[in-house]
Order: structure tokens, then C-alpha cells, then sequence
């Protein structure tokens, strides 16, 4: 029996088969006929519920294909550091103090040192200075440094004497005293002495959380976060109200338990499955420690850091492969990227002398921030999915050229790997970015900020068209996770996952793309959020 029809519409369904239709039938959670209004509306039955789109556009239900989705939903209740000046920093934590308990860490993110004016990282003293009785924890926009303050330092037991771990550094004064900044695996230091969040409370932020991504347009991500995060959408899923499609990741640290539990790439369901194992490889842009084959612009002793060796990341990837997990790294610089396409190349030498096909192994490289002309057309020929976020580009333009000069034209570009047919996803990053697709929709086809900067795009050939950034958005995601057959087209069999729009992006102006309005978001034929009729 046929549930619903959707009819009037303007239905993109990035099908082959179907094209642009006007009408979708849908029974339970599929959809079981797409065509034009007459056909499909002669498929209605007596309980069959009709709903006139009144030529609405509709897009296949979008995925962020790399999200935090814990630090996402925890950062909606702390605060917001991400600010033009250190003094509006410095003001909103104190704001926030003043409001929390006295027991309570203050916890917070989204600082870029890059972003003000002189450019320099902050201290523990600046912190002191606003709260000196409690403990302080302020991660960076890039995830990949922390802020702390004194009382935060002396807890962790972080003192001048305190050696960095490989992979980490802890920023110094010239008395050889922290300064209160801390880098790459030097954040456990202190990050191992924040309290969890109970698993029951951090499924209610989730629930917020996901109102948020239903009114975005979402109907699905691809997680990144530890395993507390794994427990909470167990439990929004018992509840009954997990309504995105989660495909959970696996961080090293947690290999072991993986390999002896026996789980494989695509245990689960529909609903929530695990991924791939979870490295990094290097650091990021914003702190200076992505790993590059030259020097930073200006700074000539500076490759930035390598957090995870080559030889241990083939002796992990291989163990996971060998277990039936596929791997994903994460790489930001050009020799970053360089050393996990040379751990990729060993592992899939591995698989073919073990006849394991690429597409049993959806190896993933996430980021792809900037790569070497001499390794651009690695990714295709291993068969790796590029894991990338158009809005990257269009929020780090300038710090790109800043610090890597020219090089930057191999920086944040899709394009490369579109055009010899790697699999992309596209995502957000989130919270490092924000969630909502449409402005990487916008970034991924003008290659330009909010303020419509540089004038005609940064490195405009790099722009995708809109068919291809939603591919992205879509198809891509699908492929990673090993559902291409049931999720990114609204076509017969496919899961009823969809998005309605005010505007159709194919038409309106590229720089009208960032303001396009998510009307309804249907997740398995249930409406998660509708502003319709």
C-alpha cells in the first residue's frame, strides 16, 4: 500500500533513470515509483495520503559526511569563542562564568589566533586574569590546539618539567613555563582531566542537536567522535529518536576492543553502523601544525607535526583491514597526505595478494587539505574517497596564503579528484565549521566567504557545479558507507530521504545558494521537520 505521494513538485533525484520529476510514491520508509503527477497519482490507494508540493524543489536528503557529532552537540552548552578579537574571547568566557556554577570547568571553543589582530596565541594569564578560581578548557576553530588557564595546568599537573608527548607540543614562555597552549597529543594532557558528560545527558544535547541538522537538511552524518558518542546514540535510538543516519568511526585507541569485539566495516543497521578505523596524521592549518614537505611562508624551520608515523599507521591499517575495517586518515598537509597515499599503496597491495577488492575496503583520506602536483592523481589510481569540506576554503583563503603562498592552488581543491573520478564526500566538519550544508554548497561551487570574497573565487577553477557539489553531499556519503544502493537518489528501492527547498539551486545565483531554505527534511518517509502546508 502506498502510504504517500508527493505531487507538484520540482524533484531533482539525481537519478540517471528519472531525472527531474514531479512526483514521488512512497510506501513505509521507500520510495516505491517516481514520474510525472498523472502516473504516479493513479498509484494512490483509499488511505493513501496526497501533498500538493505547489512546485517546491526537492533534493535527495543531504549527509555531512564528517562531523564531531559529541563536540557538536556539547558545544551548543558551552561557549562560543569564536571571535574577531581576544578581548570579545576573554568576555564571553567571563559572561559564561558568571553564570555557571563554581564546580563547573568552563568549557568552550572555537578560537583562531589567525583571526586577530596580532595574530599571536594567547596565555594561561589572560584567562587568570577573568577566572583564576576554576578551571579553564578552550579549544581552538581547528580542534587541533587548547587554551587553558593556570588552574587547569596545575590539575593536568602541566608544569615546566612536564615533557610533551610524541606527536604534541606544549607552547612555552622563555622561562621554559607553559604559556597555556597546547598542541596536537599534548591536548591529552589536560583534555584526560575534563569530566565526561553522563551518556543520558549527552543523548539530550543529541536531541537538540539533531533539530538543528533536521532544519539544515540533513539526513545523515558520518561521526568522528570517541565511543561516549557511540553510547549516547544507543540511547536516543532506544528512546525512538534518532532520526539521522549515523555511520560511527572507530579512533585508534579503541582498535583493540574493535578487532576483539569483531566488528566489521557496515556492522549494524541502517540507522547507526560502524565505519572505518579513525587515524591522524598531522595536525591542521590554524596552529601551524599540518605536516608539509616545505617549510611554512615565513617560517623556515616549521614542516608542522607528525602525529602518527608511517609505519605505524600500515601496521594499524593493515590490522583493521585484515579484520574487515577499512580505514580512514586524517591528512591536512601536502606531506601529510603524501605518507598516508604510501600507507594506503602498501595496504592495497595487501588486499589484492588477499583478492580483497578496493570496494570491500572504502579506504578514506579525510580532508585532503592541500596536496603535492606529484601525488594528485594517487587517490584514483588506489581508489580512495577524497573526505572533504568545501567550506574549508572559503573560511581559510587567507591563513592559506598566508602560509603557503602559491602552493595553495593545490589547497582545498575537489576539483582535482572529481575530474579523474574519485569518490568525494563532502561534509562540515563540525563544529570547526557549521553545520549546515547549504554554506558548503555555496563554498564548493563560488569558492567565495560570506562577504562574496575574493571577487570571482579563490582559484575559481577549483569551483564544482551544483550537480556535482550535491553529488557530493549525497552519493558520495553513500559510498562510503556502503549504502550506495539504498541512499543518494530519490528512486525506486531508495530510502525515503529528503530535503524541500524554497528556491531550486540549479537556478538562482550561485552567491544565493548560502540562503537557501530547508522547507521540510524527511527522514524514512517521516516528516523531522516541515514548515509546508
Amino acid at each position: 500500500m502506498i502510504d504517500l505521494i508527493l505531487y507538484n513538485g520540482n524533484i531533482h533525484t539525481l537519478s540517471d533513470a528519472h531525472g527531474t520529476v514531479q512526483a514521488l510514491a512512497i510506501a513505509g520508509d521507500r520510495i516505491v515509483a517516481a514520474g510525472d503527477n498523472l502516473s504516479i497519482l493513479e498509484l494512490a490507494g483509499p488511505k493513501t495520503v496526497k501533498q500538493n508540493l505547489r512546485h517546491l524543489t526537492v533534493i535527495s536528503g543531504l549527509t555531512d559526511a564528517h562531523v564531531h557529532w559529541e563536540w557538536t552537540a556539547r558545544g551548543m552548552h558551552s561557549v562560543d569563542v569564536e571571535t574577531s578579537t581576544k578581548d570579545e574571547a576573554l568576555n564571553r568566557v567571563a559572561e559564561y562564568a558568571a553564570d555557571a556554577t563554581s564546580e563547573e570547568w568552563v568549557t568552550g571553543r572555537g578560537w583562531a589566533q589567525d583571526f586577530w589582530p596580532d595574530r599571536a596565541f594567547p596565555t594561561a594569564a589572560d584567562l587568570d586574569a577573568i577566572v583564576p578560581d576554576r578551571p579553564v578548557y578552550l579549544q581552538a576553530k581547528s580542534g587541533h590546539a587548547i587554551w587553558v588557564n593556570s588552574v587547569a595546568l596545575k590539575l593536568a599537573g602541566v608544569t615546566a618539567d612536564t615533557s610533551a608527548p610524541d606527536g604534541g607540543q606544549i607552547i612555552r614562555d622563555a622561562d621554559g613555563q607553559p604559556t597555556g597552549i597546547l598542541l596536537e597529543n599534548a591536548i591529552d594532557l589536560v583534555a584526560n582531566h575534563v569530566p565526561p558528560t553522563p551518556p543520558e545527558r549527552l543523548a539530550d544535547m543529541m536531541a537538540v542537536a539533531q533539530e538543528r541538522a533536521h532544519r539544515a537538511g540533513l539526513t545523515g552524518l558520518h561521526d568522528f567522535d570517541d565511543p561516549s558518542c557511540l553510547q549516547a546514540l544507543q540511547i536516543l535510538r532506544e528512546r525512538g529518536q534518532l532520526g539521522l543516519r549515523v555511520v560511527k568511526q572507530i579512533n585508534k585507541d579503541f582498535l583493540p576492543a574493535a578487532l576483539t569485539s569483531g566488528l566489521r566495516s557496515g556492522f549494524g543497521d541502517d540507522w547507526l553502523r560502524i565505519g572505518n578505523l579513525k587515524l591522524f596524521s598531522d595536525g591542521a592549518l590554524g596552529p601551524r601544525t599540518a605536516y608539509m614537505i616545505d617549510p611554512y611562508e615565513n617560517e623556515p624551520e616549521n614542516y608542522g607535526i607528525s602525529v602518527l608515523d608511517k609505519e605505524t599507521m600500515v601496521e594499524l591499517a593493515s590490522q583493521a583491514s585484515a579484520a574487515g575495517l577499512a580505514t580512514t586518515i586524517h591528512a591536512i598537509g601536502d606531506k601529510a597526505v603524501h605518507d598516508v597515499l604510501d600507507v594506503f599503496e602498501i595496504v592495497r597491495s595487501q588486499e589484492a595478494a588477499n583478492d580483497i577488492a578496493p570496494s570491500q575496503r572504502r579506504h578514506r583520506i579525510e580532508h585532503v587539505q592541500i596536496i603535492h602536483p606529484d601525488d594528485k592523481h594517487r587517490l584514483a589510481e588506489l581508489d580512495i574517497i577524497a573526505s572533504m569540506q568545501p567550506i574549508h576554503a572559503t573560511s581559510d583563503w587567507q591563513v592559506a596564503d598566508r602560509w603557503w603562498g602559491s602552493r595553495s592552488e593545490w589547497a582545498y581543491n575537489p576539483r582535482l579528484q572529481i575530474d579523474q573520478g574519485v569518490h568525494v564526500a563532502f561534509g562540515s566538519d563540525s563544529p570547526i565549521e557549521p553545520i549546515e550544508p547549504m554554506l558548503g554548497i555555496h563554498a564548493a561551487v563560488t569558492r567565495q566567504d560570506s562577504q562574496n570574497q575574493p571577487t570571482g573565487g579563490w582559484y575559481p577553477d577549483a569551483r564544482l557545479t551544483v550537480d556535482e557539489t550535491l553529488r557530493g553531499f549525497t552519493q558520495g556519503p553513500a559510498y562510503a558507507a556502503g549504502m550506495e544502493d539504498r541512499l543518494g537518489q530519490l528512486s525506486e528501492g531508495f530510502y525515503a530521504d529528503l530535503v524541500v527547498l524554497d528556491a531550486d539551486p540549479y537556478t538562482i545565483e550561485p552567491e544565493a545558494l548560502r540562503e537557501l531554505g530547508v522547507l521540510g527534511t524527511m527522514v524514512g518517509g517521516d516528516w523531522r521537520f516541515s514548515q509546508l502546508d
